[in-house]
């Protein structure tokens, strides 16, 4: 219970509002928050049902080589992935194994998210292009390593630290702060 009391009175310091940046360089909470505290997430794939949600971090991956470190949210080609934070494109990438990427950064520079497996960036979207919460930002797909007709989003969240790279940070479960969420964009 003083474990629960304690995070939340961290998370509740914890603010995403405009104005001057200050990110401490301090470990990330020891517990992840319930749903709809800390990063305030929303569902990264509009109307995506909670009950969909098939919680796979910490899988082998690669013949045990490595962990899953993300989410899998199955959906059909071409589904719009939204911004689940507002920040801003740190990065648009390709790469062998996630194929069209993407890379946001929070607001208050906390919290980092990762899209990956897309089929495509929204229209117009650009690195430091700022972005609203909801706003579509890309399109489900199979590139990279995903294999041909296995469509999905894999969404990764990472609690930065101050002078983190878009690449960097700490991996953070993203089940328990979504799992709660509806999808209300």
């Amino acid at each position: 219970m003083l474990i629960v009391a304690a995070v939340g009175g961290f998370l509740s310091m914890l603010s995403f509002g405009p104005g001057e940046v200050v990110v401490p360089d301090i470990a990330a909470p020891a517990k992840q928050a319930a749903a709809g505290s800390a990063a305030s997430l929303i569902m990264p794939i509009a109307h995506y049902p909670v009950a969909s949600l098939h919680h796979d971090w910490g899988d082998p991956r690669e013949g045990g080589k490595r962990k899953h470190q993300g989410l899998d949210l199955i959906a059909p080609a071409g589904t719009p992935v939204v911004a689940a934070l507002p920040g801003t494109i740190e990065k648009l990438f390709d790469s062998d194994r996630g194929g069209h990427t993407l890379y946001i950064r929070s607001r208050d520079g906390r919290w980092g998210l990762y899209y990956a497996h897309l089929k495509g960036y929204a229209p117009g979207l650009a690195e430091g292009q700022r972005v609203d919460q909801g706003q579509i930002v890309g399109y489900v797909g199979d590139s990279g390593n995903a294999g041909a007709g296995n469509t999905h989003l894999h969404f990764a969240v990472s609690w930065m630290r101050a002078g983190d790279r878009w690449w960097q940070g700490e991996p953070v479960d993203p089940y328990p702060l979504l799992a709660g969420k509806t999808a209300s964009r």
